[in-house]
């Protein structure tokens, strides 16, 4: 027997890769190891012991520190009690399940895991900020990284990513680091204009080209020669007008509505879609040529929820100094935030945050961030905390009064968790550090219901 197979032994682990279990592998992205991969084939244990099947070097690492283990779609990630612990998201977890693409901290080491297929084609960048675009999590810096060598070229790109993500900021970052940042930057949202009139605002038009033209119009392809075109939206463009946005692209020519002659242009395309692309190209809706002509770099906005780590420093960049300056940004409040799956993201955590502002207390001097009131649909915290704990029995012997005690506990803490993620088993099982299995158990140890 092998020593990472003596010491799956001897931890009691025979979790092996079940049917329908991914192909992953676990890269590692910060510390002495970084760059290290290995294959997510069955159990595997991390640490710094010659045992684990993961060997790390990093001195803060255990020598038994985390074992992780294939579970269908997901992963389970379990600490071994290690002495810095394990972190997801910027919590400490004891066993969690966890999705593709998560970053893990254990000790000064970053890894996460990937599709087996996956490779990164450029390396972390160094810094945590990209023209209007802040994070520190490796996600982001992959993004800054991909930024930092396509702005000053002209290739077109794509931008991919959820509602909120800062899609628009990307794209206005690459052209105030391109050489055309001197000229125009013009935007075109996809959405927003009557449908009868795309192709007038993407073209512009003639003087009587159509009833209400009645002059002269420069679409934004004019509007924007010499500079960047933003194409926000660009999976609503109506079908009939794809083939001329693709034929526009491939000679850089422009003709307007009614007009006798073509006109060249100089524009950068940089286009953004919340859609799957390829899907629907599947269903028949996009252009397989378009798409590909503007997917020269693809750009993936990672959602808020998929980098907490960032919330501590997007709080602290939206507050822009209106808070005590004596006071750092931690406490219950940070918590709250980070533990929050944002569906709006960043744009949503600016809200709540310009929103806890406008209700916080009046007075003297700046508000104190711990004054902050930032309503996610959770249940209130109580305003005091008691002096005794409720249900304790001081008649009681002392194992006896722990032990009902811990009940209680137990009964309590499942409400409050199960309330606060409407009922939802993963979000709670993310949030508690557990797996969805042990939820599962604990709820049904305390005839507790659980639907997911």
């Amino acid at each position: 027997m092998s020593r990472p197979e003596t010491l799956r032994h001897s931890l009691g682990l025979n979790l092996e890769a079940g049917p329908g279990s991914i192909a992953a592998k676990l890269v590692v992205l910060e510390g002495p190891d970084a760059g290290l991969e290995k294959r997510v084939g069955s159990v595997l244990t991390l640490g710094s012991s010659s045992e684990c099947d993961v060997l790390l070097s990093d001195p803060t690492v255990s020598r038994k520190h985390a074992l992780l283990a294939p579970l269908g779609p997901q992963l389970r990630l379990r600490d071994l009690g290690s002495s810095n612990g394990t972190r997801v998201g910027g919590r400490r977890v004891v066993e969690v399940e966890i999705d593709l693409g998560t970053t893990v901290h254990i000790g000064n080491t970053v890894f996460a895991v990937y599709p087996a297929w996956h490779v990164r084609e450029v390396e972390l960048s160094t810094r945590d900020d990209f023209g209007s675009l802040f994070g520190r999590s490796p996600a982001m810096r992959e993004v800054f990284s991909i930024l930092e060598r396509v702005a000053p070229t002209d290739v077109s790109v794509l931008i991919d990513g959820e509602s909120g993500t800062g899609k628009e900021l990307v794209a206005r970052s690459l052209h105030e680091h391109s050489a055309r940042k001197d000229r125009a930057y013009v935007v075109f949202d996809c959405t927003q204009a009557k449908p009868e009139l795309v192709e007038s605002e993407l073209f512009g038009h003639k003087k009587g080209a159509f009833t209400g033209a009645t002059a002269d119009r420069h679409g934004v392809f004019e509007q924007a020669d010499g500079g960047t075109l933003f194409l926000d939206e660009l999976g609503e463009l109506p079908t009939d007008l794809q083939a001329k946005l693709l034929r526009t692209l491939e000679t850089g020519e422009v003709k307007g509505v009614g007009a006798d002659a073509p006109r060249l242009v100089d524009v950068r395309v940089v286009a953004a879609t919340n859609r799957d692309l390829k899907a629907e190209v599947a269903r028949g809706n996009f252009r397989s040529d378009l798409m590909y002509r503007l997917d020269v770099v693809k750009i993936r906005m990672p959602p808020l929820r998929e980098r907490p780590e960032d919330v501590p420093g997007l709080v602290e960049r939206l507050l822009g100094g209106r808070c005590a300056s004596s006071e750092p940004i931690a406490g219950p409040n940070l918590h709250q935030l980070m533990s929050f799956d944002w569906p709006g993201n960043v744009r949503e955590l600016r809200n709540v945050v310009e929103r806890a502002l406008a209700l916080a207390p009046r007075g003297a001097g700046a508000p104190r961030f711990s004054q902050l009131i930032f309503n996610l649909g959770r249940p209130k915290t109580p305003s005091s905390t008691p002096s005794t704990l409720p249900g304790l029995d001081p008649l009681l012997p002392y194992k006896e009064a722990k032990e009902k005690l811990l009940e209680r506990f137990d009964c309590a803490y499942l409400e409050a968790l199960m309330a606060a993620h409407g009922q939802n088993i993963s979000g709670a099982a993310r949030v508690a550090g557990l797996s969805r299995k042990h939820l599962y158990e604990l709820l049904h140890r305390n005839g507790m219901a659980a639907s997911d």
